[in-house]
């Protein structure tokens, strides 16, 4: 998409630039139908630039649109929803990020499968919120029953989403107020 990579040197923008390149995408797809796909991602991509920007009270709206869009027009939402979860996560808001985030696991677990990287990944953003809420044993649970293993027989125990998971569940094991001494010494145990 040319709004999204340099064409001489092939990087992705980034920063003022593409921020700056997503408002242009916006404005110049504005006029097309709502239903047109170019439309849609141009808001996709507005709303993903301002969240990177930590302009995440303007991005919100942005992404809720966008999002609603995919839905009314059947085109792909994972994305939009993705986005918005981690919005909402970013904002303090987990509970509601937490629901989008089910949802995407529960769809990705069905169609691509528990070990596929993007569904790992989306368990992992599910997990974070868990612990956000204080729901630390649903998140020990998913992160060590599930997620784990997956990650460690799909991808490696040094791909940075399997060492994620590793930080999940000792930050579960150690934040739980019912934590007990074999938690901490877990915890302690998978940060080393």
């Amino acid at each position: 998409l040319k709004w999204t990579k340099c064409f001489d040197c092939g990087q992705n923008f980034h920063g003022a630039v593409f921020h700056a390149l997503a408002w242009a995408m916006w404005k110049t797809y504005l006029g097309r139908p709502e239903a047109d796909p170019y439309r849609a991602l141009s808001m996709g991509v507005l709303g993903g630039t301002l969240r990177n920007s930590r302009r995440l009270e303007e991005a919100l709206p942005v992404l809720e649109a966008y999002l609603a869009i995919t839905q009314r027009y059947g085109l792909e939402a994972t994305g939009a929803q993705t986005n918005l979860a981690n919005c909402l996560g970013d904002l303090g808001r987990h509970d509601e990020a937490l629901v989008l985030e089910r949802e995407i696991y529960a769809r990705r677990v069905a169609t691509l499968g528990v070990s596929d990287e993007r569904t790992i990944l989306s368990g992992s953003n599910a997990a974070a919120s868990m612990i956000g809420l204080r729901l630390d044993d649903e998140a020990k649970s998913l992160v060590r029953d599930q997620l784990l293993p997956a990650a460690r027989r799909s991808l490696r125990v040094d791909h940075h989403l399997t060492l994620r998971l590793n930080e999940r569940l000792a930050t579960a094991l150690g934040s739980d107020p019912k934590h007990t001494r074999d938690d901490l010494l877990e915890a302690e145990t998978i940060m080393q």
